[in-house]
């Protein structure tokens, strides 16, 4: 099995790495940071993050495991006191994984140039300086016209984080879909919009067009940046997906629950 580590840098992940390179050796598990099976993340949900987007040209052929230090990852399986466990089953055991879904983002502009984009927990959008302004078309079809702070576009897993907090549905990520929520929809007698959050399964697609030139503020998970001269802004189930090496069942909703409610009432 040949890995690859990725840490979040503070002291306690610097000291799980080099505990983990320790075993490693022990075990006789070979590092290789061109080509690795398995992709080991230190840190926490942000640190998984990072690994997913520095290794995209790469998911058909790796997995992703995640060990979390400081407080709960949600993509993070296992406890810093477990890692010498942990290592013997990478070892030891056959490589199992889980597939999420992920989100793909198309950006037009104007100048006819097309960016992509893959994201595995959201991506956001916001105007820099007033209300945005967009037509909201589903499937190429004329939905509605936004107007409000942003529109947040999330994958199943992604659904977890800045859309629960806009009021949006927890989705299992076995189903392959995305998800897209209002931030303050502005909504009186003259302008109107549907109020709730949309489920989109595969093969269907969100496309936003601006009403003005105007700059814009897009999310990428972790990362952030500003565009002007945009066209469109499409979004729709990616064909890639993400795996996880799972070495033990850890269900979706038992890490809902651990996350968001904790142990009480175990």
């Amino acid at each position: 099995m040949k890995f690859s580590i990725i840490n979040r840098g503070d002291q306690q992940s610097t000291e799980m790495t080099n505990l983990f390179y320790q075993y490693a050796k022990q075990y006789q598990l070979v590092e290789d940071q061109d080509s690795p099976d398995l992709i080991i993340s230190i840190g926490g949900d942000g640190t998984m993050l990072e690994a997913f987007h520095s290794n995209q040209h790469r998911l058909h052929k790796v997995a992703f495991l995640g060990i979390h230090t400081g407080h709960l990852g949600f993509y993070a399986d296992w406890q810093p006191n477990e890692l010498e466990n942990l290592v013997s089953l990478i070892a030891n055991e056959p490589l199992k994984t889980i597939e999420y879904p992920l989100l793909h983002v198309k950006i037009k502009t104007n100048d006819y140039q097309e960016i992509n984009y893959l994201a595995l927990n959201e991506f956001t959008v916001k105007s820099t300086e007033k209300t945005l302004v967009m037509k909201v078309k589903l499937n190429h079809q004329d939905f509605e016209t936004f107007r409000g702070d942003g529109l947040c576009i999330s994958t199943p897993s992604g659904s977890t984080g800045y859309n629960k907090s806009l009021g949006g549905a927890l989705i299992h990520p076995s189903l392959e879909s995305i998800q897209v929520s209002e931030m303050a929809s502005i909504n009186n007698r003259v302008y109107r919009t549907i109020g709730a959050s949309l489920l989109l399964p595969k093969h269907h697609y969100i496309d936003l067009y601006p009403e003005s030139d105007q700059e814009i503020r897009f999310t990428l998970d972790h990362l952030n940046f500003t565009m002007s001269n945009v066209y469109s802004i499409q979004g729709f189930v990616a064909d890639e997906k993400i795996l996880f090496a799972r070495y033990r069942p850890f269900p979706f909703w038992n890490r809902v629950r651990d996350a968001f409610i904790g142990n009480e009432h175990r």
